[in-house]
C-alpha cells in the first residue's frame, strides 16, 4: 500500500473511493478553532530555536511517554518550576529522544511525527539512535531558512484561522501586535479565546490573588460577586475585540447548578476567605458555567466545556515542572444528568452555542450523540487529547453519526502546542473522515456526491459556520 493511502481502508473498493473523497478535503483550507500555541511566536516571527526546542521540550505528549519509562522531563528540557537544573542542550536532548524511539511504536505522536518530518521539513530518514545526528541536523539547516520562519509556515499550511487561548489576566499584547500587523482582531487569521479556569476554579493555585488581580485589569471590585462578574463581562469584551469568537472551560466533571445570587455571592466569599470546601469549589465552578452561558447568549461567544481531566494527577510531575507538562488523567465522566440544569434554562435558545467535549469514549453513543441531537444549543467537539488518534476518530464517527448525524459535530480541533503538527493533524482527521464515509459509499448507505459535499463540510465548512468565523 502506498504512502499516499495512509489510514485508507484496506479494501480495495472503499480504498478507491476514499482517495477520491480525501481529495476534495486534502487542500481545504485549515479552520483550528482550538489550540494552545503561544501567540508570541507568530507575533514575533523569530526563527524557531533548535529542533528539539520546537518539537520535544514543549510536548506533553513525547515527554510523558518518556517520563512513563523513567526518563527524567528536565532531561528533555522541560523547564524546573523548583530551580534546579534541566537540559538546555538541543542535540542532547535530541540524542536521548532517539534512543528512546521505539517506545512511541503504533502510537499517535509517532504518526503525527514521522508526518511532520517527512511533510514539513522534507526528512524522510527513518530516526533511532544511529540516525539522531542526521534527522537533527536536516531539521535545524530547515530552520536556518527564512522560509521556515512562523508566518511562511503558516501561509505554506494554508492556516485560514488559528486560534489561541489565554487567561483573562493576559493583556493580550501578543495579539495586539498581530491585529497591528493585519494578523489578528476581529475577522483576523489569528485570533484569541477566553479560558477563565484560573479564576474560576477555586482549587487553582493562587486563585485569590488571581481574582483581585482581575479586578485591577478590569477596573472592578472583585471582592464582591456582583463585580467579579462585572470583571468577567468586562475581559470578554476586551477578548472579543481582539478576535475571540469563544470561550473554553476546563473544569473536571460537567457538573451545572442553578445557584440564586445571595447563595453564589456567600460561595464566592468563603472561597476569596479561604473557607472553600472541594465541594464548595465543584459547586461554583458548576455554578459559573450556567453563568458563562448566559454572558454567551448576551455576547456571542461559543462556549466550550473540556470537562474530564484529573489535573496534575502525578503530583510529583507538578510540584518539579508546574502544570501542562503531561501529569493528567482522564476520568469517568457523566453528562446527561450534569448538564440538566444548564439545558432546562438555556438549552433551547437558539442564541447559544455550546461545543462539547469529552475524555470519555464510553459516554459518545450513550450520552452525547442523543444530547446534541436533542438539543439546538449543543455541538459534539472532535475527540481531543488522549482520544485524538485515528483508532478512537473512527469509533467516533461510528458511534455518533447514527444519532447525532455529522451536521451536529463541530469539526476537528487540534488542540496542540506543537506549531509544526497542526497541517498534520488535519490531514490525519480528513483521511479517517474520507474512509468512513467511503464505506458509506461502498454500503450504498450514501450517494457519492453527497459524501463529496460532506467531508468538504466536515474539514471546513462546519468548524467555519459552528465556531462563528
Amino acid at each position: 500500500m502506498s504512502r499516499a493511502d495512509l489510514l485508507f481502508p484496506a479494501e480495495p473498493t472503499q480504498r478507491g473511493i476514499a482517495r477520491e473523497l480525501y481529495a476534495l478535503a486534502k487542500n481545504q483550507p485549515i479552520i483550528s478553532p482550538h489550540g494552545h500555541i503561544d501567540p508570541a511566536i507568530l507575533a514575533e516571527d523569530t526563527p524557531f530555536p533548535d529542533p528539539a526546542q520546537l518539537i520535544i521540550c514543549p510536548d506533553h505528549y513525547v515527554t510523558r511517554m518518556l517520563l512513563s519509562q523513567g526518563v527524567s522531563p528536565a532531561s528533555l528540557g522541560v523547564p524546573t518550576r523548583t530551580g534546579e537544573p534541566y537540559e538546555t542542550d538541543g542535540r542532547t536532548i535530541w540524542r536521548l529522544f532517539a534512543e528512546h524511539w521505539h517506545l512511541f511504536r503504533g502510537t499517535p505522536s509517532r504518526l503525527w511525527l514521522e508526518e511532520t518530518f517527512a511533510n514539513v521539513f522534507g526528512v524522510t530518514t527513518r530516526l533511532g539512535p544511529d540516525t539522531a545526528d542526521e534527522v537533527y541536523d536536516a531539521i535545524a539547516a530547515k530552520l536556518a531558512e527564512p522560509e521556515f520562519r512562523p508566518r511562511a509556515l503558516f501561509e505554506r499550511f494554508n492556516i485560514e484561522v488559528l486560534a489561541t487561548t489565554e487567561s483573562p489576566l493576559d493583556d493580550l499584547g501578543r495579539h495586539a501586535k498581530l491585529a497591528a500587523d493585519g494578523w489578528g482582531g476581529p475577522g483576523g487569521r489569528v485570533i484569541t479565546t477566553f479560558r477563565p479556569d484560573n479564576v474560576v476554579d477555586m482549587e487553582f493555585d493562587g486563585w485569590a490573588e488571581n481574582v483581585a488581580r482581575l479586578g485591577e485589569i478590569a477596573g472592578e471590585d472583585t471582592t464582591t460577586y456582583s463585580g467579579y462578574l462585572a470583571a468577567l463581562r468586562s475581559r470578554r469584551q476586551a477578548f472579543i475585540a481582539a478576535g475571540a469568537t469563544s470561550s473554553d472551560h476546563g473544569h473536571l466533571t460537567a457538573r451545572t447548578v442553578l445557584l440564586d445570587e445571595p447563595e453564589a455571592a456567600a460561595l464566592f466569599v468563603r472561597g476569596l476567605r479561604g473557607e472553600a470546601t472541594e465541594g464548595d469549589a465543584e459547586t461554583f465552578r458548576a455554578h459559573m458555567i450556567v453563568e458563562f452561558a448566559k454572558m454567551s447568549i448576551e455576547d456571542g461567544l461559543v462556549l466550550q466545556l473540556h470537562p474530564g481531566a484529573v489535573r496534575n494527577h502525578n503530583r510529583w510531575l507538578y510540584a518539579s515542572h508546574g502544570r501542562d507538562v503531561g501529569g493528567d488523567i482522564p476520568q469517568a465522566t457523566e453528562y446527561v444528568y450534569n448538564l440538566m440544569p444548564l439545558l432546562e434554562k438555556y438549552g433551547n435558545d437558539p442564541r447559544l452555542r455550546v461545543v462539547l467535549y469529552t475524555l470519555d469514549e464510553d459516554t459518545f453513543t450513550r450520552e452525547l450523540a442523543p444530547l446534541a441531537g436533542g438539543y439546538a444549543s449543543l455541538f459534539l467537539g472532535a475527540p481531543w487529547w488522549f482520544l485524538d488518534s485515528p483508532e478512537v476518530l473512527r469509533r467516533y464517527r461510528e458511534a455518533v453519526t447514527e444519532t447525532a448525524g455529522f451536521y451536529n459535530t463541530a469539526g476537528f480541533v487540534d488542540d496542540t502546542r506543537a506549531f509544526c503538527s497542526i497541517p498534520v493533524r488535519h490531514d490525519v482527521s480528513r483521511r479517517i473522515d474520507a474512509g468512513f464515509l467511503a464505506r458509506l459509499v461502498a454500503e450504498h448507505r450514501l450517494p457519492l456526491d453527497e459524501a463529496a459535499e460532506t467531508i468538504v463540510d466536515l474539514a471546513y465548512r462546519l468548524p467555519k459556520r459552528i465556531f462563528k468565523l
